[in-house]
């Protein structure tokens, strides 16, 4: 096992830090954070030229061919500067299972358009009972002769409020568990019936509130087959959690550097802070988190896309992230002191962000008992 990046992965790092640094510096981010939509078209426009909404797709859809551990490499840039984005919405969690499960027709009419940036796309899959389980699961989805009729309602879909398409988990059916009847729809999110409101989140991360009413779905649209759907969810799951865990490692790494430089510069009693032993200390525990967030993330990602069994590697990468991010974050606010703790300070932006990041795709405790019971199965 190789975790160095390759020199493309490196240079895509490097073009990714330096275009973010640049042209986005974290008062530009609070605004678009602020904004009515939460999103800047023309971010996304920048983004799209440079190509990253094409990175892990074949170059026959318009992509360049790269993998989960390159646009993992990108995802961590993306955390670190926070830049506001539907790259995981779109590109991981609906571009991914539509190139692995979709049909020669599904994957034709929709690739292109997302690897082009032409298209933005958010998962439906949680509702009122936010766990990520089937048994969560009660959107109905009726089958109406060449079409199925979807009635309920999603909630915490982030960035619905933008998308064109919606990748939607409905139950189509009593497969006696929870897990049978699950069916995935790509659903036009202009369709009539369907209506979306942006719901106040703390970290003002475009979480939104999706209601359909009597909305129709072409057969054709169904992702996968009727009834079999909990797996590709859970498929999908897997890398979303990865994708999730990669943008905390960078959120995490930006905070251990800015807290560094401060502790170097912030003097009190005629020294720097960073000379007494304290400080030293809290320093040292954030960069023994990140790195090791970092190892355990790549190691997980690396066993996904190399076809080994990765559910409890990706069950410890939530684990240990979920919780260093939270102290990582915490250690960089005692570091700054009062300062770090009001809202208009920058590191505010990185601690909703961090706290989002670790309920999003389960919590550390709902992982906990996965990887419980895999161990003691």
């Amino acid at each position: 096992m190789d975790l160095a990046l390759t020199e493309n992965q490196q240079m895509l790092k490097t073009a990714a830090r330096d275009f973010i640094e640049k042209e986005y510096p974290w008062q530009k981010v609070r605004d678009i954070q602020e904004s009515e939509t939460g999103f800047s078209q023309e971010t996304w426009r920048q983004v799209t030229k440079l190509g990253w909404p094409g990175l892990p797709f074949p170059e026959a859809y318009g992509g360049t061919a790269g993998d989960l551990l390159d646009a993992a490499v990108l995802l961590e840039e993306i955390g670190r500067g926070l830049l506001p984005s539907p790259f995981t919405s779109t590109v991981i969690l609906c571009g991914l299972p539509i190139l692995e499960f979709g049909t020669a027709e599904q994957r034709d009419d929709f690739l292109p358009p997302i690897a082009s940036g032409q298209r933005v796309m958010a998962f439906a899959l949680t509702e009122a009972d936010p766990r990520y389980e089937a048994s969560s699961v009660t959107l109905e989805a009726r089958r109406d002769g060449d079409a199925y009729v979807l009635n309920g309602r999603k909630l915490f879909v982030r960035d619905a409020n933008i998308a064109d398409h919606l990748l939607v988990v409905a139950r189509t059916g009593d497969g006696g568990a929870p897990e049978g009847g699950i069916t995935l729809f790509l659903v036009d999110a202009t369709t009539p019936g369907i209506e979306t409101a942006l719901l106040k989140s703390a970290a003002m991360d475009r979480q939104c509130d999706v209601t359909f009413a009597d909305v129709r779905v072409p057969a054709s649209r169904v992702l996968g087959k009727e009834g079999e759907g909990w797996p590709i969810v859970e498929w999908v799951l897997q890398r979303g959690v990865l994708a999730e865990c990669a943008e905390l490692v960078g959120v995490m790494q930006k905070v251990l550097e800015t807290s560094v430089e401060y502790a170097k510069n912030r003097v009190q009693f005629g020294r720097p802070i960073g000379s007494f032993q304290a400080i030293q200390f809290k320093v040292a525990d954030m960069a023994t988190d990140v790195d090791g967030a970092r190892f355990i993330t790549y190691h997980a990602i690396w066993r996904l896309t190399e076809g080994q069994p990765a559910g409890d590697d990706i069950a410890r990468a939530k684990i240990w992230v979920s919780d260093a991010s939270r102290r990582v974050v915490r250690e960089g606010h005692q570091i700054h002191g009062g300062i770090g703790f009001i809202k208009e300070h920058f590191l505010y932006l990185y601690f909703r962000r961090a706290k989002t990041g670790e309920l999003m795709f389960g919590t550390a405790d709902a992982h906990r008992r996965t990887l419980a019971a895999s161990l003691l199965d």
